[in-house]
């Protein structure tokens, strides 16, 4: 052919970090068969959809049996009876939301990396270590982009404090997946701030925030004057187990403006002509996920992960290993020990524990001699996973 292709993906790494991690594993497995592997790295879920959630699933099916109540081609921006339950959804946690600013999607990721379709040549900041959707996006689109270096000094949570004050793209993830830092309101209200004064736009990845546990802003919304700088992202694959099902939402407030143009107005466009909607049988899982006794069942769900992140914690907590995370995330991300580096220590583990993790490395250069855990196995293989790493720890 003589076509010409993106070249932008010459700059991006050979393999997506999940799929090397999975790789690794499954070909260690086939080698060793005799060998049980349990696998803590990708963060899928493990317990089933709530019978709150199945009930609204089987209604929908049988309506789509029924030709008075079949349902065709779904509204490119979600249900109204989504988006108006996820409006209510804020409201709850104290946060004000119009339902036509709700905007329902097949996933987070999907979100995270179509946005820039809707941008033009920006310099983006994007913290290292962090979910590598928003880095690998951006050069896809051969964008320039500088990383926050987010480490041990500042508790992996970047601040803007000496950043030049000119327009950029900013990533924030809180909770953060690898590290399971969270910022707090203070710390998003400088943010914020600086985003406003330069004239930026925050792209506000909100996907764990129903682990958070304390006094943290589960939306950047609970901070003044983020309306008019920032795009939230969040999602029902770990609040309610959909990671299967695949069902999210992002935020697009009204006020929201770049070179006079409205960025709501912009994503719906784009969602018309790229996206043809959630299936309304997940749409009204989703609005069963989060009506009062769905919601309830859900967090009964996600006591029981962060029930394995406290046994991982405590583990580490007992041989002296540095860690954050396992209070607001599932993630545990820990210093990997006697110096190793992060991909030495991941071969290790599977040698010698047959534990599977994910190597910090693959989060961005600052996740080097890091390593994260997952607590969404289940409970049994997660003890097992403990008895086995105390062995060798």
């Amino acid at each position: 052919m003589n076509i010409k292709i993106n070249e932008n993906y010459d700059n991006l790494k050979e393999s997506y970090l999940f799929s090397e991690t999975a790789k690794r594993i499954n070909k260690y497995s086939a080698e060793n068969p005799d060998k049980k592997v349990i696998k803590l790295s990708i963060g899928d879920v493990t317990l089933p959809l709530t019978k709150t959630v199945i009930a609204a699933m089987h209604k929908a099916v049988d309506e789509m049996a029924d030709k008075d109540t079949f349902r065709g081609y779904p509204p490119e921006y979600g249900y109204d009876f989504l988006r108006e339950a996820i409006a209510g959804y804020y409201e709850r946690h104290g946060v004000k939301i119009d339902a036509d600013e709700v905007f329902v999607s097949d996933g987070a990721k999907s979100d995270c990396g179509n946005i820039v379709d809707i941008l033009g040549d920006n310099d983006i900041l994007i913290p290292d270590p962090v979910y590598p959707v928003y880095m690998d996006s951006n050069i896809m689109s051969g964008r320039n982009i500088q990383l926050l270096q987010a480490n041990i000094d500042n508790n992996f949570l970047p601040m803007p404090d000496g950043l030049e004050k000119k327009p950029y793209i900013i990533y924030l993830c809180s909770p953060n997946n690898p590290t399971g830092a969270v910022y707090t309101k203070e710390q998003l209200a400088k943010w914020v701030g600086f985003a406003n004064e330069s004239g930026s736009l925050i792209i506000f990845d909100a996907a764990y925030e129903s682990f958070i546990n304390g006094d943290y802003p589960r939306s950047i919304y609970a901070v003044e004057g983020a309306r008019t700088c920032a795009v939230e992202i969040c999602s029902f694959s770990k609040m309610a187990g959909f990671t299967g099902t695949r069902c999210s939402w992002s935020v697009f407030p009204k006020e929201l403006e770049a070179g006079g143009k409205s960025l709501k107005k912009m994503w719906e466009r784009r969602q018309a002509t790229k996206f043809n909607g959630v299936p309304y049988i997940i749409q009204r899982a989703a609005e069963a996920a989060i009506s009062p006794d769905g919601y309830k069942e859900a967090m009964e769900n996600i006591k029981y992960y962060m029930g394995n992140a406290k046994l991982i914690s405590e583990l580490l907590k007992e041989k002296g290993i540095w860690f954050s995370g396992g209070v607001c995330s599932p993630y545990i991300w820990l210093k990997c020990p006697n110096g190793m580096d992060s991909w030495t220590f991941f071969d290790w583990l599977l040698e010698n524990a047959q534990v599977g993790g994910t190597p910090g490395a693959g989060f961005g250069a600052e996740g080097e001699g890091y390593f994260r855990l997952t607590a969404f196995g289940s409970r049994e293989n997660t003890e097992e996973a403990i008895e086995r790493l105390k062995k060798i720890l």
